[in-house]
Parts: C-alpha cells; sequence; structure tokens
C-alpha cells in the first residue's frame, strides 16, 4: 500500500511539473526577434534578379544552341546545337521556376494582407512572367494545384496549357486594373524599376502583349484583343523606350553582382554560330564589335579576318575549318552588365506584326524601324543613320524581316527565340548534316524524370494526353 501511495505520490509530482513546465510554452519558445509575417516587398528583389539571372543562364545553355546563336568547340558529336535533348535537360528549369513561383504566391499573399494593389499587380505580373516561361518550355503543367502542400497535396495534377494561357492573360488584364500609381511603393527601392509604378504597369501590359501573340494562332481572340490595347494607349500603356523597358543594371556591386561567377568561363570552349554571325555581316550592323570577337587565320602570323563562326550542327572534327571563329565577348557577362527581360524593341516587333497581318506596310515598317533602332541602342550601341540603306536591313514588307530583326532583338531574353521560332518557323534557320532528331526543331522539353518518379499517375495522364513525352510533341499554341 506504501509503494502504491508512493507511486502516486510521484506521478502527480511529475503532472505538475510538466504542467508548470508547457504553461506559457508559445510565449517563452516564441523569438521575440524573428519577424512573424513578411512585407510584400521583402521578396521582390530576391525574385527580380534570381529569375532573370537565371532565364539569361537558360538562354545561354539551351536557347543559343538550338537557335544558332552560339555552340560549344570543339564539338564532334551530340549536344543541343544538333537537338540532342535528353531527359534531364529541362530539369533545372522545372525546378527554378517552381522555387521562385512558391516565392511570387508569398509575395501575393502577403500584398493582399497588407492591402497594397500595387504589390498585388507586380505579382500577378510575375507569376504571368515566370508561368508562361515553364508552361511554354514544357506544354501542359501543375498549376491550380501546384505549391500547395500546406494543403496536403503532394501530387498536383497538369493543367492543359489552353486552360493556363487564359488565366495568365486574365491575372494580367486584373493587374492592370489595380495598379494605381498615385500610390507609392513603400517596401524599399526595387531593383528593377527603382519604384516606379508607371514603369510596372508598362511591364504588366508589354507582357500582356506578348503573351496574347503568343497564342494568336490558337486563339483568334488574341488578335482582336492586342489591336485593343494598342488603340487604348491611355488603358493599357506599354513601354515606349529603352528607358522603361524591364532591363537589369548589374553594376557589380553586391547585391546587383554578374550571374557568372566566373565569366571567363562564359566564351570558354565556345563559338559563334555561322548563321548569327553572317546574317549581321550582311546587315553591317554595329552589335557585332559589341557582341563578338574577329575570327582569326590558323595560317601564321595568324591575321584577323572578321567576324566568322561555325556552323550549327556540323559534321567531322574542327580541323575541317582553317579559321579560329569568332567567340562572344567575356563583357557580355561582366557587371556593370544588362540583363534583357523584356526589352522595349519587343513591342515594337509584335506592333509591326499586327500591322503587317492586317497589310498596313506603312505601320509595320515605321514599327519594324523602331524596334530595330532600340535594339541597337539597348546594348550601348550607336545606330548608324544609313543602317536602312543597307537592302539587307531595310523593311522589305515581309515577316521574315520582322522575325529576324526581332531575333537580334530577344539576344539572351530566355526562351524568347526558339518560343517565337516555335510560332512562326521564322528566322529560316539551314539544317546541318549532323543534326539528329531528322534535322527537326525540338518543339518543348522533356518532364524531368524526378517528376516521373514523385507524381507518376498524374505525370502519365498529362504524358498521354498531349500525345506522349517527346521533343517532338507540339504545345498547344504552336499546333
Amino acid at each position: 500500500m506504501k509503494r502504491i501511495n508512493k507511486t502516486i505520490m510521484i506521478i502527480l509530482a511529475a503532472g505538475s511539473i510538466l504542467a508548470s513546465c508547457t504553461k506559457d510554452f508559445e510565449e517563452i519558445n516564441t523569438d521575440p526577434n524573428r519577424i512573424e509575417s513578411i512585407s510584400p516587398g521583402t521578396l521582390l528583389n530576391p525574385i527580380i534578379y534570381e529569375v532573370a539571372s537565371f532565364n539569361m543562364d537558360r538562354a545561354d545553355v539551351i536557347t543559343f544552341d538550338l537557335m544558332q546563336v552560339m555552340l560549344p568547340f570543339p564539338s564532334a558529336t551530340g549536344g543541343i546545337h544538333r537537338y540532342e535533348i535528353t531527359e534531364n535537360t529541362g530539369s533545372s528549369t522545372w525546378n527554378t521556376y517552381y522555387r521562385w513561383l512558391k516565392n511570387i504566391k508569398e509575395m501575393y499573399e502577403a500584398s493582399v494582407k497588407a492591402e497594397d494593389p500595387n504589390y498585388q499587380a507586380i505579382a500577378l505580373t510575375l507569376n504571368a512572367w515566370v508561368t508562361s516561361n515553364l508552361t511554354d518550355v514544357f506544354g501542359d503543367i501543375p498549376y491550380t494545384e501546384a505549391l500547395r502542400g500546406n494543403d496536403q497535396l503532394f501530387f498536383p495534377v497538369f493543367d492543359r496549357q489552353e486552360d493556363i494561357y487564359p488565366q495568365l492573360l486574365s491575372d494580367l488584364e486584373t493587374a492592370n486594373s489595380l495598379f494605381v500609381t498615385s500610390r507609392a511603393m513603400v517596401y524599399g527601392t526595387e531593383i528593377l524599376f527603382a519604384n516606379n509604378v508607371s514603369k510596372w504597369k508598362k511591364f504588366c501590359n508589354s507582357l500582356y502583349m506578348r503573351l496574347l501573340l503568343r497564342v494568336s494562332n490558337a486563339d483568334p481572340g488574341a488578335m482582336t484583343k492586342l489591336k485593343a490595347m494598342i488603340n487604348d494607349p491611355a488603358t493599357y500603356p506599354v513601354f515606349t523606350s529603352n528607358a522603361e523597358a524591364a532591363i537589369l543594371n548589374l553594376t557589380g556591386v553586391t547585391p546587383l553582382v554578374s550571374p557568372w561567377g566566373r565569366p571567363v568561363d562564359f566564351p570558354t570552349f565556345r563559338a559563334a554560330g555561322k548563321f548569327f554571325v553572317d546574317s549581321l555581316n550582311e546587315m553591317n550592323d554595329p552589335r557585332r564589335a559589341k557582341f563578338l570577337s574577329q575570327a582569326r587565320s590558323l595560317t601564321p602570323p595568324n591575321p584577323t579576318i572578321g567576324y566568322k563562326g561555325i556552323p550549327h550542327g556540323y559534321t567531322g572534327s574542327e580541323s575541317q575549318f582553317d579559321f579560329t571563329p569568332s567567340n562572344f565577348v567575356q563583357a557580355l557577362v561582366t557587371a556593370p552588365m544588362i540583363v534583357p527581360i523584356l526589352p522595349y524593341a519587343e513591342v515594337e516587333f509584335i506592333k509591326a506584326e499586327i500591322a503587317w497581318r492586317d497589310g498596313d506596310m506603312p505601320t509595320a515598317q515605321s514599327a519594324y524601324e523602331k524596334g530595330v533602332k532600340a535594339a541597337i541602342e539597348q546594348w550601348g550601341v550607336t545606330m548608324p543613320a544609313d543602317y536602312f540603306t543597307n537592302s539587307f536591313a531595310a523593311f522589305d514588307g515581309s515577316l521574315d524581316r520582322i522575325m529576324l530583326q526581332k531575333y537580334y532583338a530577344l539576344f539572351f531574353v530566355d526562351f524568347q527565340q526558339w518560343s517565337e521560332y516555335r510560332r512562326t518557323g521564322l528566322p529560316v534557320l539551314p539544317v546541318e548534316a549532323g543534326m539528329q532528331n531528322n534535322g527537326v526543331m525540338p518543339s518543348r522539353l522533356m518532364y524531368p524524370i524526378s517528376v516521373r518518379i514523385s507524381n507518376p499517375d498524374n505525370y502519365k495522364e498529362a504524358a498521354q494526353r498531349i500525345g506522349g513525352d517527346d521533343i517532338n510533341t507540339k504545345v498547344w499554341w504552336d499546333k
């Protein structure tokens, strides 16, 4: 009996101790220095810098190879420039975009909580920017159920691209209506537009134009909306100069440092593409000296021989070339430098194409020439007064000419050259004997292996629906 009473006393004492330990537990264990909620502006600069930097890297690693801008050299076999796309070519794109979409989602939720319409509009714009790139690369992707792990949704379904795009366009319409240009941005100085709400609104609508044109072959209503926007600049202001464009300026002062930790690696074992260089040569384009080194003869004393590139997908060894090819200059990725996100020139080329489709050649030519001038001057290069007297540079009334210059205007802009090629088939790129995939430009990247393993049922359903998880399966707006 004494032993039982003793045991009871011990239990009661332990309970008393536990009760005293757990009293005010949350208060005692709350870090007074920890921020419980974030301001919407806290995430803005990291999102802009990291996504823009990653996009520039993707342009270098994927777009340049596919679009005959630059290629590995020497490169005897294989490689993206020969249309060799592996199962994991898109893994980094998939993982990085979803990571930053999570941050954009948190930014939007914080802006709603703070009742700040400008940051809500910016978050919607950033979401459309990143998501459009993601779906353009892969096609159908998880969207409505993505990033919902907190809701115990760990296996998201894949949304159809034709359902995703209308939502993005609707979000941009909403964002345009949310911006209050008379209201200041109060969460610190952001690195893209220096808190200029009017420029953010113009970015929103310039992106809106990009996405409408992207789907215009699949959605006839997109062209109607585009024309309405152009005819109503008061409601839908867009970029009108390079000074307003979405161009990230990296000064070299932390945190605005070059995404290339070692800029010397950028041109190492690389060569400029023959198509890219030849077209610039034909136009006598002043951007050559900004972008490229001159080729050198292999015959002593190895004189420079002008700008000369190597064909993508070439067969045989590098010994067939009797010159050291032009290469891209290291200064392009050495701060101070620029990271183009959505150039003003792109807006003018969109207007040029719309006017061309309508048969309005004077308007098409005017927009074309504005776009060319902006694309050249964006890189700090002087536009020659006689540039358009060159028959290879002058507007010739064709969509081919518009898209060739747009190709150069989109230099270093994420996947845009590739997306525009898939939409239009322009500019016409040469097909070399060493290219794989029957010389056919890939239409998309395959879903990463990690997605097949972690979300197998929804992956299989999506792959079957789109016609197979293959690089030749066209995305919705490309059909």
